[in-house]
């Protein structure tokens, strides 16, 4: 079966603390996968959705633990490639009291080599949804080329293109970044990006202000962390739902699973108001955890808390929906 949903970028493997607390004082680290694209992935099919991620990898114990752990979430990784001559990347997690501190080791990396082309696989073919990130532009010049591909050329007709600008100041700084970052993103039919973003390479605090420099897309939705996310359509009117209210563990891939649930109440016909809340919905679960993804709540919970009203909705608090028993 062809999937509904192609994603396309990097994951590497992720060392953190374990237990959760500052890296050089760690005795042990937990060792799992991340990366925004396989991320959204892995929440989109635990949403339901058949989902594929394309992807390179080393021909590595680090390359095979990220196949294995990603198929095994339900993902299709057949579209994966394994690079002879390149690794893994890695990266470690330092979660510390004013937030997560990351560090790389990705240069050079298999999935760094990815290149247009990528994404023309008959497997593929009648995809609904494409989903990118700025990350994958910033990896190298093919990889950019891949990003301008998918968003120009269009290899899989008919598809929805999605863009999570995803800023990596380590990556690249904000002013190399911006011109690109806008450029990608106009050319996308849905947008997500933080407001923190925002203002790092746009320099706007103003989510109407973000919707005029990115005229392009059928819609763009911004986030402000733990206020909340607004969706605003090219046309017609604005829709704004609050965060809701979680203890944070680990900050690291809420907002991928942010993306994953509002993603797939689009896929699903939903609207704004309902696609922000699964997104938040989503997210909550994530930052309830140490690691990159959490599984969502179950879909008869989803629906209940979604159809809520406005005052039940902001009142809500653990443990209604984000930890582990709500998801049963």
């Amino acid at each position: 079966m062809n999937p509904e949903v192609v994603t396309v970028g990097e994951t590497m493997v992720v060392m953190s603390p374990d237990p959760v607390g500052n890296l050089a004082d760690a005795d042990r680290v937990a060792v799992g996968v991340g990366g925004a694209e396989s991320n959204v992935a892995m929440g989109l099919a635990a949403l339901g959705h058949p989902t594929a991620w394309v992807s390179r990898v080393g021909d590595d114990p680090f390359g095979q633990l990220v196949v294995r752990r990603i198929a095994a979430a339900g993902v299709d990784v057949g579209s994966v490639d394994v690079d002879p001559d390149a690794p893994t990347g890695l990266y470690l997690k330092d979660p510390r009291p004013a937030g997560t501190e990351v560090h790389y080791y990705r240069a050079g990396s298999a999935a760094s080599r990815l290149a247009p082309g990528a994404l023309d696989a008959p497997r593929l073919a009648g995809a609904r949804l494409v989903h990118l990130s700025g990350i994958t532009a910033a990896l190298s010049t093919t990889c950019r080329e891949l990003v301008e591909q998918t968003l120009g050329r269009r290899p899989l007709p008919g598809a929805l293109v999605s863009f999570d600008v995803n800023h990596r100041v380590r990556l690249w700084p904000a002013a190399t970044a911006a011109p690109v970052l806008r450029q990608l993103a106009n050319a996308a039919d849905l947008v997500l990006v933080g407001l923190d973003e925002a203002q790092r390479l746009w320099h706007t605090d103003d989510p109407q202000a973000v919707r005029r420099l990115l005229p392009g897309p059928a819609t763009v939705v911004v986030k402000d962390g733990a206020v909340g996310a607004t969706a605003l359509p090219r046309t017609g009117p604005e829709t704004f739902v609050p965060a809701l209210r979680v203890p944070v563990v680990e900050p690291v891939g809420a907002g991928d699973a942010f993306a994953a649930g509002y993603l797939s109440a689009v896929l699903r016909g939903l609207d704004p108001r309902a696609a922000l809340r699964l997104g938040h919905l989503c997210a909550a679960r994530t930052l309830a955890v140490a690691g990159d993804t959490a599984p969502p709540p179950d879909r008869t919970l989803c629906a209940d808390l979604i159809d809520r009203s406005d005052q039940d909705w902001s009142a809500l608090e653990p443990p209604d929906w984000s930890t582990p028993d709500a998801a049963r």
